[in-house]
This record gives structure tokens, sequence and C-alpha cells, in this order.
């Protein structure tokens, strides 16, 4: 029996990476997913994947910078399943700008996906989570991806920290809202280290063009060697966290942020 038999989940930009990994390993436990995303092809492509693996589902169009957008995607959710007990807001994007470089512009889009994306997901998700909480022991789930970025300083990336610490803040500031009122919604954040996925490969591109060497190979290395348990992270060990925070099992974890990042923010 799946840890998520009966649930049925949303999740942000899940077309690739780290979303996808979660989409696929939910699947796996019994969920009905629903992923969310512009890259409207690539969707369809990990949708097909997880239903030939023997799981449930489907894809529609998310831009997760618009209201409008956020409200369709939440009415195919339940069109679809009959409900929505979890939200997965997953969808972030990476500049690798110093402040000195980067324009109105980028900044504008690293919070409008950033930091917007993960309100208006939240709010316009309240009354779905809300019903389905009502039939469930322990509630219903959101799970916020945020970083280690966001806990603690980094040197080369202060605008992406400056996001993914107001990600981690209103994790916890809605955590206590909705169990102040009564929801039985649970909010949780991740907190990765260094992934190696397609967001992971930007890092090194921008950290070598920082070094002005251009050498991403030492950069990857670099990273490797600041993570104790000696490699960098895979979206499926996010996936993992991901699909904990979502079921039952976590029934009694709201307002927490789980690090999974191979030790590097214990040195």
């Amino acid at each position: 029996m799946g840890r998520l038999n009966g649930k049925a989940a949303l999740i942000s930009g899940a077309a690739r990476g780290i979303g996808a990994a979660a989409a696929a390993k939910m699947a796996a436990e019994g969920c009905a997913i629903m992923i969310g995303d512009v890259l409207t092809d690539k969707a369809e492509e990990t949708v097909k994947a997880i239903t030939a693996a023997g799981g449930v589902a489907a894809s529609t169009e998310l831009d997760v910078t618009d209201e409008a957008s956020w409200t369709a995607a939440i009415d195919a959710t339940t069109a679809k399943y009959g409900k929505m007990d979890i939200l997965v807001n997953n969808a972030g994007v990476f500049i690798g700008k110093d402040i000195e470089e980067a324009t109105m512009e980028e900044w504008q889009k690293l919070v409008a996906i950033n930091m917007t994306g993960v309100f208006l997901g939240t709010k316009l998700a309240i009354p779905a989570l809300k019903a389905s909480a009502a039939d469930s022991k322990h509630g219903s789930a959101i799970v916020n991806l945020a970083s280690i970025a966001g806990l603690v300083g980094s040197q080369l990336d202060p605008l992406y920290s400056m996001t993914k610490g107001g990600v981690t803040l209103f994790t916890k500031s809605t955590a206590l809202n909705f169990a102040r009122k009564g929801y039985r919604i649970r909010v949780n954040s991740v907190h990765p280290g260094v992934i190696d996925t397609d967001m992971g490969a930007q890092t090194f591109a921008a950290r070598a063009a920082h070094s002005r060497s251009n050498d991403t190979d030492h950069a990857r290395s670099v990273a490797i060697s600041s993570h104790p348990i000696g490699r960098l992270g895979q979206a499926e060990d996010i996936a993992n966290g991901i699909c904990y925070l979502a079921s039952d099992e976590a029934g009694f974890m709201t307002g927490s942020g789980m690090v999974i990042d191979g030790g590097l923010t214990a040195q």
C-alpha cells in the first residue's frame, strides 16, 4: 500500500528536474498527479513516463506568476480527480547574477516566479485544500521548495537567497496562520543543497563566470567537495523528502523546514 494512496496533488514546475522526480515518486506511492508547467510538451513527456510505470498523471499549462493560470490549474486538478489534497510549490528559477550586475527585469522575474508564484498557489489552493482536509485524519498538505540559500547566506547568490529566505518564512507563517484558523492544512518546506539538475548546472556556470575562469568542471568539483557526504544531490533525494512531507506520516509536522543537503549547512 502506497503512503499517498487515494490522494491527489498539483505540482508546479514538474515537467523536469526535482518536480518531475517528485511527481514520479508520489505517483508510485499512489497519488494522482497534476503537473502544472509552462513547458507543456515536456510536461506531457513526464506524464507519459509516469503512466507507463503504472501511475496516474495528467498535465495542465501553469504560469505561476499569473493568478488566472493558477485558478485554472487548481480547477483542472479538482475536475480531473474530484479533489486536491496536496500542493507542491516547486517552480523556481535561478539567475546567478551579483547584486551589481542584475537588472531590474531579472530581479522582477526572480521575485515573480520564486515568491509571487508561491503566494498565489498557496492563496488560491486554500478552498480545495480545506475541503479535502475535512476527510483526512491529518488534513491536507503544502510543500514549498526553498533552498539552503534560504537558511544561510550565499556569497554569490544574494538575490536568490532573498527570494528563498522569503519562502522559508512564508512557510512558517502560513503554517501558523492556517493552524490558528483551524484549516487543517499543514505547510512545510524543503531545503536542497546543490542538486545535479539543469538548475544545478546553471549554478556551476554562474560560479565559473564569477571566478572569471569559465571552468564549469572546476566549479562542479568545488560544489561536490563542499558537501561532506561526498556527492551532489540527485532529484530523487529531494523527491523522497517531498513525498514524506506530503504524506500522513508527516502528520505532526507543520511550519518545519526539511534540510536535504548532504551535510553542507552542518559545517
